[in-house]
């Protein structure tokens, strides 16, 4: 993308927040669960994109808005999608129990295989490229590997559901958000696990009686932001014990049930996330209040993330199926 070249030398530079759509994609028949930039920055003018109706898509929506391909593999809907690290594979996982690795370029599988169970949440290691953690109905987490395509660990939780997996800088630990909150305690709503021994670090880290639809870690410091179902954002940091961060709550956005993604800017001055009644809220993240709101879509937005080298590029998705781009 030559909108993308002239800032590939040069640093990140302020986040600001957007103000005009620039495009508006739709091609999708059903929600789109997932959006993600390509992670090679040279390639980063292309957005992965996972839907209900089993489809994952990537656009180039830097340059034209268009959509590039469209890859069918998947039987149900595809709740979890990411960029491998070198920006020509796509790992997925769906409702139809299979993981899928497909090559961009030919659309080819590169690796397949059914799990016994619904898949809700995956994450690629930061250090290891050929390692992925997955996660979704079941008690368990199973780190594989895909050199071997076989399962590394297995992580016990004792949880219905996992709904999403965070790993913390360098990957030595990592956090499960899950569906258990019970009526007299919310421990294991937030599991940190050590990724090599798969003990269990901590269950006892958020206290409150709600489950956590995403997790997103600060680019620059030692912290971490749960999206909570009790409508506000809470702070933690990323270091044992991972306390939580009682003077900074971000509330002002619902989430409803919704699987809300929230996300910092690449400066790590702004905290994004979606909304159920379709706006953005943009926080500081220091202060945080709300610095503005988008109204970006009639249905639920489920996710909003900014672009890692353009400054103050944003793509937002939605439950109708729609992906917006504004700068």
């Amino acid at each position: 993308s030559e909108l993308i070249k002239p800032y590939l030398g040069s640093k990140y530079k302020v986040t600001e927040v957007p103000r005009s759509l620039i495009f508006y994609m739709s091609k999708h028949s059903g929600p789109v669960n997932e959006i993600q930039w390509c992670p090679v920055r040279e390639q980063s003018h292309m957005l992965l994109s996972a839907s209900m109706d089993k489809t994952v898509k990537v656009w180039d929506a830097v340059d034209t808005g268009c959509c590039l391909k469209t890859y069918s593999c998947h039987s149900c809907a595809v709740r979890a999608a990411q960029w491998s690290s070198c920006g020509r594979r796509i790992l997925s996982g769906g409702f139809d129990s299979m993981l899928h690795l497909t090559d961009v370029e030919t659309g080819k599988q590169i690796f397949s295989s059914k799990t016994e169970f619904r898949i809700s949440a995956l994450k690629f290691h930061p250090t290891e490229s050929n390692v992925f953690i997955c996660g979704g109905f079941s008690p368990e987490v199973k780190a594989w590997d895909l050199r071997t395509s076989k399962v590394l660990r297995v992580y016990k939780a004792a949880v219905q559901q996992t709904l999403d997996i965070l790993f913390l800088p360098e990957g030595r630990e990592f956090l499960t958000s899950t569906d258990a909150v019970s009526r007299d305690s919310a421990d294991r709503t937030i599991v940190a696990w050590d990724f090599q021994s798969a003990a269990k670090v901590s269950n006892q880290i958020f206290h409150e009686r709600y489950t956590c639809p995403s997790l997103t870690l600060h680019p620059k410091e030692p912290v971490f932001v749960a999206q909570t179902n009790g409508n506000y954002m809470a702070l933690f940091s990323a270091q044992r014990p991972y306390r939580i961060n009682k003077k900074k709550r971000y509330e002002g956005h619902k989430v409803e049930g919704f699987a809300v993604g929230c996300e910092f800017s690449p400066d790590g001055t702004l905290l994004v996330t979606g909304s159920s009644d379709g706006k953005v809220f943009f926080y500081n993240y220091h202060t945080s209040r709300i610095i503005r709101t988008l109204s970006a879509h009639k249905e639920a937005c489920v996710s909003a993330i900014f672009h890692p080298v353009l400054p103050s590029l944003l793509a937002t998705c939605d439950w109708a199926g729609e992906i917006k781009v504004w700068q």
